[in-house]
């Protein structure tokens, strides 16, 4: 008899690559893998996320929803999904959003790195005026002044040229976290400009937006289509 693949664990990180959804381990429903977490076994025994779906070992996938992963903690799904006794820190939750925010910094660097990022209120002015903005950034403790004056801004440019989509706003970063990612004191406002460091910025920012609100089907495809 052929033995029947495990529904709740993967067969490693380099098996299905082209594979596009995976099982929620909680909710039981497959949905796409970038709006899931895989999550992998440490050589110490404790279970760890793992963003980039690259760390070896079998994974469990869990949504990207800090709901989901505190009820996996809650109901001992860790263990169920590895069938042997594994530890699970009563913060992992936190500790995961904690690592998101690390990871979208981090892409942050890399894009200002790269020449992908002004900062300051007139560098993003002009930017926003040149049409060469892909999205505005702006600190979650910034100036509510400020925030409305480049939105307005950018909304008006975004009418000039015709286009219909939201321009893409992201205020999930403390200015403090800007400041760590740019190598600079007191960003409040950035701009990213066009590039694929943008869209892996873009992309990890809108896997911790999908965290924090995707609590349901209906939250996460808000989360899909919201300005980050």
């Amino acid at each position: 008899m052929l033995a029947q693949a495990d529904p709740d664990l993967d067969d490693g990180p380099r098996t299905n690559k082209s594979a596009t959804g995976r099982m929620c381990a909680v909710s039981r429903e497959v949905r796409p893998i970038d709006e899931l977490i895989r999550f992998v076994v440490a050589p110490s025994g404790e279970v760890v996320p793992d963003l980039k779906r690259k760390l070896p070992g079998r994974g469990l996938w869990i949504s990207a929803s800090r709901r989901a992963v505190a009820e996996a903690v809650r109901r001992h799904q860790f263990s169920k999904g590895f069938k042997r006794d594994v530890r699970v820190a009563p913060t992992l939750p936190l500790e995961t959003e904690t690592l998101l925010v690390r990871s979208l910094t981090d892409a942050l660097a890399m894009a200002a790195k790269a020449g992908q990022v002004v900062a300051g209120f007139g560098k993003v002015e002009d930017a926003l005026n040149r049409g060469e903005t892909a999205a505005l950034i702006h600190a979650s403790d910034g100036s509510a002044d400020g925030i409305r004056k480049l939105d307005a801004i950018a909304r008006q440019n975004s009418e000039n040229r015709g286009e219909s989509k939201v321009f893409p706003t992201v205020n999930v970063l403390t200015s403090a976290e800007l400041d760590l990612a740019l190598g600079r004191s007191n960003v409040i406002h950035a701009a990213l400009l066009a590039g694929p460091a943008s869209k892996t910025f873009l992309s990890r920012c809108q896997m911790l937006v999908r965290y924090r609100m995707a609590d349901d089907d209906k939250t996460a495809d808000a989360a899909r289509n919201s300005r980050a």
